[in-house]
Parts: structure tokens; C-alpha cells; sequence
């Protein structure tokens, strides 16, 4: 207990304290994944708001396809890049291997799978209660996916916050792929494995510490979304009163 103590103090003193080296790896850490996730989820938009839409031969299959790389581990998805990237893969001329791209790619493909099938889910949804007007005024499937998608932006930024949460939240896939480089390709996760490993319970209690509080805001803001949108609907249907109308 006297070493969970001093190694959870002394994690404390180099949050505190702004270590050098704590905010390298988290300054890294957070642009991996916020480069991940905006690629990731403009991506996942698009593809996800036609499949919210579009009716076609074969979709059950690419559904059923997209539900399972949800459940693709991190490791998998590295291993994957890590052979795209390699001299002899298809991108080893890219030269990306073992530097920020890398990550930023794994990371990307772990997430999109997750941003595709919420915007899907969300803009089906939307479309049952809509899509039948739309279509009615002339709408076709990319045009009524874009409207929904508009309409419905709000959910879409709550999955945009569950989409960073992942990729901030991954080892596996950033491991593989950028080494855990010391000063050039570490980031939160990899440093909290590493460290662990080596017995420097500080710094990697120090590490986790700052990954739980990002993790807590994300899921914070995701409450406070939704909140703030059911808010605003209730409004919206809300009946106007005759003091109102006068007004």
C-alpha cells in the first residue's frame, strides 16, 4: 500500500508539475488520435449516411461485413498496416512505417468501421421518419443522405466523441506499427505499457490518470449532447401558447 501511495503522490507531483516528458507524450497522443478521427469520421459520414439510405443488392452482406470489423481487435488492424507499409508492401514507397502517418492510418481504419455504422444506424432511423418526404419533393439518395445527415448532425457529434474515444484508447494497432519510439512515436497507451513493464509506476500512473480524465470528458460531453439535443427537440414539438403567439 506505502508503494501504491508513493507511486500514485508522485504521479500527481508530474501532472502537476507540467513534466517535459508527460506532455510530450500526451501532446503526441492527442494529435494521433484528433488526425485519426477527423479523417476517420468525415469518411464515416459519407459512407454511413448513404448506407442509411441507399437499398441495393447485397447490402445485408456489406452490413454484416461492417458489424463485424467493429469486433476486429486493434492488433489485427496493425498488423495489416504494418504489412501495407512494409518494403515489401503495396505502400512501403511512402516511407511511413515507424512514424506519426502510421499511427494516424491504424488508428483511422480502427475508427471508421465505428463512425460508418453509427452514422448508418442514425441516418436509417432518420430516414423512416423523413425519407418518404424527402423523396416526395424529388430528394435522391446522396441528396436525402446529405439533408439527413444535416438534420441529424448533433447525434453525428456524439459519435464523433465516442470515435476519438477509441482511437485515443487503443495500444495494439499504434504498438505495431510506430514501435513505441522514445521522444518520437509514443503515446499514451504504449507509454503506459511500456513504463509498467519497466517498474515506473509514476510515470504510468501519471499517463492513465490523464487518459481516464480524457476519457471522462469525452463521455461528459456525450451526456451533455444529448441532454442539450432532447432539450432542443422538446422545445421544437413544444405547443405555442396564445401569450406566445401574441408575442
Amino acid at each position: 500500500m506505502s508503494t501504491f501511495t508513493d507511486s500514485v503522490l508522485t504521479a500527481l507531483q508530474l501532472i502537476l508539475a507540467f513534466d517535459a516528458a508527460l506532455l510530450v507524450i500526451v501532446g503526441r497522443s492527442l494529435a494521433v488520435s484528433a488526425t485519426a478521427c477527423a479523417i476517420a469520421c468525415v469518411a464515416g459520414v459519407v459512407l454511413g449516411a448513404w448506407l442509411g439510405v441507399a437499398r441495393f443488392a447485397g447490402r445485408d452482406v456489406v452490413l454484416t461485413v461492417l458489424n463485424t470489423l467493429l469486433a476486429v481487435p486493434s492488433v489485427v488492424v496493425g498488423l495489416v498496416v504494418y504489412l501495407l507499409l512494409s518494403r515489401s508492401g503495396p505502400l512501403g514507397h511512402l516511407g511511413w512505417l515507424f512514424n506519426f502517418e502510421a499511427m494516424v492510418l491504424a488508428q483511422a481504419m480502427l475508427v471508421l468501421p465505428v463512425a460508418t455504422a453509427l452514422t448508418r444506424q442514425v441516418i436509417e432511423d432518420a430516414e423512416r421518419q423523413h425519407g418518404e418526404q424527402l423523396r416526395s419533393l424529388g430528394a435522391g439518395t446522396g441528396l436525402r443522405g446529405l439533408l439527413l445527415a444535416w438534420d441529424e448532425r448533433y447525434a453525428l457529434l456524439t459519435m464523433v466523441m465516442a470515435s476519438f474515444g477509441r482511437a485515443i484508447s487503443e495500444v495494439g494497432a499504434v504498438m505495431i506499427v510506430g514501435g513505441n519510439i522514445d521522444g518520437f512515436t509514443r503515446v499514451m497507451t504504449t507509454a503506459i505499457a511500456l513504463e509498467t513493464s519497466k517498474g515506473d509506476l509514476p510515470l504510468a500512473l501519471a499517463l492513465g490518470i490523464i487518459l481516464l480524465g480524457v476519457v471522462l470528458v469525452l463521455n461528459t460531453g456525450i451526456s451533455l449532447v444529448r441532454r442539450w439535443r432532447e432539450r432542443v427537440e422538446g422545445n421544437a414539438h413544444r405547443p405555442v401558447t396564445g401569450l406566445e403567439a401574441a408575442a
